[in-house]
C-alpha cells in the first residue's frame, strides 16, 4: 500500500428505482469521511459500485417492458443527480456489476479449485460456509449458533442454511453470461469482491455500507474474498445507521420510505445533508418533517452568518482586541479532535457554532479587521470542503426562476413601476421566498 494513500470501497445501490433517504444517508456519511481524509492530507481512491443485475432489476424491467440494461441506463443518472444535489463527490471509480462478470467467474473458479463450492443442479454454484472457519467474525456470530438458530434451508440441496449463491443458472428470459458451470448470472455477494479487488487490490483500507449489509452481505464478502486470496480483505469496516420512521427501519417492504427526489421538492438538498451530519454516522436517525424543519432553520442561521461575514465591511485596523488566530486554532483543534474520534460530526458542528457565536459578537462590535476576515473565510472554506454546509448551494430547480423574477422586479423598480415590484415580492412571499433589499442588492431566502 502506498504511503499516505487510502483505498475505500462503499457498497452502492441496486439501480431498479430512485434513491431513497437511506441511500442518501450512506452517500453523505462516506462523502464526509472521504473528504476528511483528504483534508488530513491523504490521497484517496474511492470506489462505489452500481448493482445492475439481480432479481429486483429483472422484475422491474419486465414490469416496465424494457431490458435490464435499459433500466440501469435510466436509473443510474438519477442517482448521480441526487447525490450531486447532496454535495456528494462522485467516486473515483463507479463500476457496474455487469461489466465485471469475467472477474467474478475467475474468483468462483479459484474457490472451486480450493474446495469452497458445490453445485445444486438447476439452481447454481454455492459457497460452503463451513470451509471458512472465520465465518461470522464481522457480525460477531458463531456458525454453530447461526445453524441452530436457522429454521430450514431455503433451497433444497443446500448443505448449510447460511451457504450463499455465487452463480445462478439461467432462467428463461433472464440476462445471462457464459461460465464453466453453465449460462447464468452472478450472485449478489460476489460482485463487490470482484470490483473492490480489481480497483483497490486484494487487501484495502476501508469498506463501508449501510448497517443492514453487515450480515450477511459483508460477512459473505469476507468469506469468499479471504478464501480466494488467503489475505485479509479489508482493514476497517464502517457502517452507517438506519433511517427510521416511527422507530422502524425505513424500507420499501414496510411502505414507509421516502425518495430523495420527493424530499427535495419540500426541502433544499443541503438541508438534508445538514440533517444527516447532526447525528453520528453510526447512529439511527428518526426521520420526520419536524426534524427537517429544525435542520432548515439551523442551516439558515449558518448561511446568514456566512453571508454577513462575506458582506462585512472591515476597517484596516480594529479598535478592539480580538484573538482571531487563537479562535481559529481552538476551533480547528476541536473540529479535528471530533472528526478523529470516529468522524463525530455533531461535535464538529458544535465547535463551528461556538465560533459563529464569537465572530458575530466581533462583527457587532466592529472589531474584525480585513486580514482577520480573510483568515476566517479561508478557514471556513477549508472545513466546509469536508462538511459542505457553510457555503449555500443553488441546487433547487426553482432558483433560476426566482433570480429571473428578482431581475424583473429590479427593472420594475428602476422604472418606478412600484405596483409590479410589489406584485413580484408578494408572489415570491406566497411561495415561501422572502426578499431582502440592501446596499449590495436584493437577496432572497426560503422561509
Amino acid at each position: 500500500m502506498k504511503k499516505n494513500h487510502v483505498g475505500m470501497y462503499v457498497c452502492g445501490p441496486t439501480v431498479y428505482d430512485l434513491g431513497h433517504l437511506g441511500h442518501g444517508r450512506s452517500a453523505v456519511s462516506f462523502d464526509v469521511i472521504r473528504k476528511y481524509l483528504i483534508y488530513k492530507g491523504y490521497v484517496t481512491t474511492f470506489v462505489t459500485n452500481y448493482t445492475d443485475i439481480d432479481d429486483k432489476m429483472i422484475n422491474r424491467a419486465e414490469m416496465m417492458k424494457i431490458t435490464v440494461p435499459q433500466l440501469a441506463e435510466k436509473i443510474i443518472p438519477e442517482y448521480a443527480k441526487d447525490y450531486e444535489s447532496l454535495g456528494v463527490m462522485a467516486g473515483d471509480v463507479q463500476p457496474k456489476a455487469t461489466d465485471h462478470v469475467v472477474e467474478m467467474v475467475q474468483i468462483i473458479e479459484m474457490l472451486e479449485q480450493k474446495g469452497h463450492t458445490y453445485v445444486i443442479p438447476d439452481d447454481g454454484v454455492y459457497f460452503d460456509v463451513t470451509t471458512f472457519k472465520k465465518y461470522g467474525k464481522l457480525s460477531k456470530q458463531k456458525l454453530d449458533e447461526l445453524k441452530s438458530g436457522a429454521r430450514v434451508a431455503v433451497k433444497e440441496g443446500k448443505r448449510n442454511p447460511q451457504d450463499f449463491v455465487l452463480w445462478k443458472f439461467s432462467k428463461p428470459g433472464e440476462p445471462l453470461w457464459p461460465s464453466p458451470w453453465g449460462e447464468g448470472r452472478p450472485g449478489w455477494h460476489i460482485e463487490c469482491s470482484a470490483m473492490s479487488s480489481k480497483y483497490l487490490g486484494e487487501t484495502f483500507d476501508i469498506h463501508g455500507g449501510g448497517a443492514d449489509l453487515t450480515f450477511p452481505h459483508h460477512e459473505c464478502e469476507i468469506a469468499q474474498s479471504e478464501s480466494y486470496t488467503g489475505k485479509k480483505f479489508s482493514k476497517y469496516w464502517l457502517h452507517n445507521g438506519f433511517i427510521q420512521v416511527n422507530n422502524e427501519k425505513m424500507s420499501k417492504s414496510l411502505g414507509n420510505f421516502f425518495t430523495l427526489r420527493d424530499v427535495f421538492k419540500k426541502f433544499d438538498p443541503q438541508v438534508v445533508r445538514y440533517l444527516f451530519l447532526q447525528t453520528h454516522y453510526r447512529s439511527p436517525i428518526e426521520f420526520s418533517d419536524a426534524l427537517l424543519e429544525q435542520s432548515k432553520n439551523s442551516l439558515e442561521r449558518v448561511h446568514d452568518f456566512y453571508q454577513r461575514l462575506s458582506d462585512f465591511e472591515t476597517p484596516e485596523n480594529s479598535g478592539g482586541e480580538s484573538n482571531i488566530v487563537g479562535l481559529i486554532e481552538m476551533t480547528k483543534k476541536q473540529f479535528e479532535e471530533a472528526m478523529d474520534n470516529d468522524f463525530e460530526t455533531p461535535v464538529a458542528l458544535a465547535a463551528c457554532f461556538d465560533l459563529i457565536k464569537e465572530i458575530n459578537k466581533m462583527m457587532d462590535k466592529k472589531t474584525l479587521t480585513r486580514l482577520e476576515k480573510e483568515q476566517l473565510m479561508t478557514f471556513l472554506e477549508r472545513i466546509d470542503a469536508v462538511l459542505g454546509i457553510f457555503i449555500p448551494t443553488s441546487t433547487s430547480s426553482i432558483d433560476a426562476d426566482i433570480e429571473k423574477l428578482i431581475q424583473e422586479r429590479e427593472a420594475a423598480r428602476d422604472s418606478k413601476n412600484w405596483k409590479r415590484a410589489d406584485e413580484i415580492r408578494d408572489e415570491l412571499l406566497a411561495k415561501g421566498i422572502k426578499l431582502e433589499d440592501g446596499a449590495g442588492g436584493t437577496k432572497w431566502k426560503k422561509i
